[in-house]
């Protein structure tokens, strides 16, 4: 069942998925399928899963895929999948390989025509970014990019506190994002993750500023709603003979005239996984963390501190549509991954059948999300090479 504006129309069958990258050994590969299929609206039917024919195949056997539609390449899944019938062909692709295949494998499923769903960051460069914005307008593609904590209900509540003012205008936001696995020199033993993620040929510009801080940056973003307007920043390599770096703060002001600090790390030993996100407006302030997500808090001079959960009866349409369970129950990544999915295909089988999409479908992030994420990464890196101690920051595609 798809809502619009103001009627309802069945979609009769579930939408057809594609993948490229995310096979045997992957990370994120797998919490993708999860995710898009959580709902029991998706189903994988195609790939090119790894960089080897071997590979892929044996990855398409180990999800009981037609050994017909798993593909050797992506350039091969792209020459045979786009001549399909309507009746078989793809609904949407989702691209989740190392950073630097992004472009390319983009470019090419929406010269095809494709949808897309892409891992971030977008890609490795401003002037692609802005390629891959210009090629989404041009071919009315529906584009989604996986910044994935802006899934959870409790983001999505954040939000609508800034919204609807109850925090009033927006002075001050720090965001950190520390983690702890890269301490060492763990790409030296052959940990696959750790390889790609600290070559920059294969990452990109930027190393834990990129990996983490492109989450920090577009949680910061989406809660907020406000633009950044110059940039202060500081990155190092603190792991002898690493090449990009592993740590990473700013300083930030917004063109509100609020301040901000964002840090995001790979070497705080100790630290696993532990996003955290602080607001502060001129009436109360807020604080999340991703560790535990089910609860957000409020807090002000003047009243009680409030804990917000997704059983609480205040709780916005955006944050209700995001729970799967009943109050206290609690749910985590992979349905937060789930949330950006589901409004992403609720979105496209609405387009498909020809019906204005909802607010809450429209609420996953876009190409332009993803465009100004790798515009802010150049430009923290631009920032931490310079002698100057503010440099601007003004993206617009």
């Amino acid at each position: 069942m798809i809502e619009g504006k103001d009627e309802k129309a069945f979609f009769p069958r579930k939408l057809r998925m594609g993948m490229v990258g995310g096979g045997r050994d992957a990370f994120i590969g797998a919490v993708h399928r999860r995710a898009a299929c959580l709902e029991g609206g998706v189903e994988l039917v195609a790939g090119a899963f790894s960089s080897t024919a071997e590979k892929s195949k044996a990855s398409g056997r180990d999800l009981y895929l037609d050994d017909s539609r798993v593909y050797g390449s992506w350039q091969e899944m792209i020459a045979v999948e786009s001549k399909m019938p309507d009746d078989q062909r793809l609904d949407f692709v989702s691209v989740v390989v190392p950073n630097h295949m992004h472009y390319p494998i983009i470019m090419g499923l929406l010269e095809a025509g494709f949808n897309v769903v892409s891992d971030k960051p977008l890609c490795h460069t401003v002037e692609q970014a802005r390629e891959i914005a210009r090629a989404v307008e041009q071919a009315g593609i529906l584009f989604g990019v996986t910044y994935n904590y802006s899934g959870y209900p409790m983001v999505k509540q954040a939000r609508h506190l800034v919204q609807t003012g109850a925090l009033g205008e927006i002075r001050k936001v720090v965001v950190e994002y520390p983690q702890g696995w890269l301490a060492n020199r763990l790409e030296l033993t052959g940990q696959k993750q750790a390889e790609w993620r600290t070559d920059p040929d294969r990452v990109g510009i930027a190393g834990a500023i990129g990996d983490l801080g492109s989450h920090a940056e577009h949680l910061m973003s989406y809660i907020t709603g406000l633009e950044v307007s110059d940039i202060c920043a500081d990155l190092t390599i603190f792991l002898e003979g690493r090449q990009i770096d592993d740590d990473g703060a700013m300083l930030l002001r917004f063109t509100n005239g609020a301040r901000g600090i964002l840090a995001a790390s790979q070497i705080c030993n100790g630290q696993e996984n532990s996003l955290t996100i602080r607001v502060w407006g001129e009436k109360a302030g807020l604080e999340w963390h991703g560790e535990t997500p089910f609860f957000l808090n409020v807090r002000s001079n003047d009243h009680p501190e409030q804990l917000h959960t997704p059983g609480n009866p205040w709780i916005c349409e955006a944050a209700t549509a995001s729970v799967r369970l009943p109050a206290g129950h609690p749910e985590a990544h992979i349905e937060a991954f789930a949330n950006i999915y589901k409004n992403y295909t609720d979105t496209l089988r609405a387009r498909i059948l020809g019906v204005a999409p909802s607010e809450i479908m429209l609420d996953f992030p876009t190409v332009a999300d993803g465009a100004r994420g790798v515009a802010y990464l150049h430009k923290v890196v631009e920032s931490s090479q310079s002698d100057v101690k503010w440099t601007p920051f003004g993206f617009k595609l």
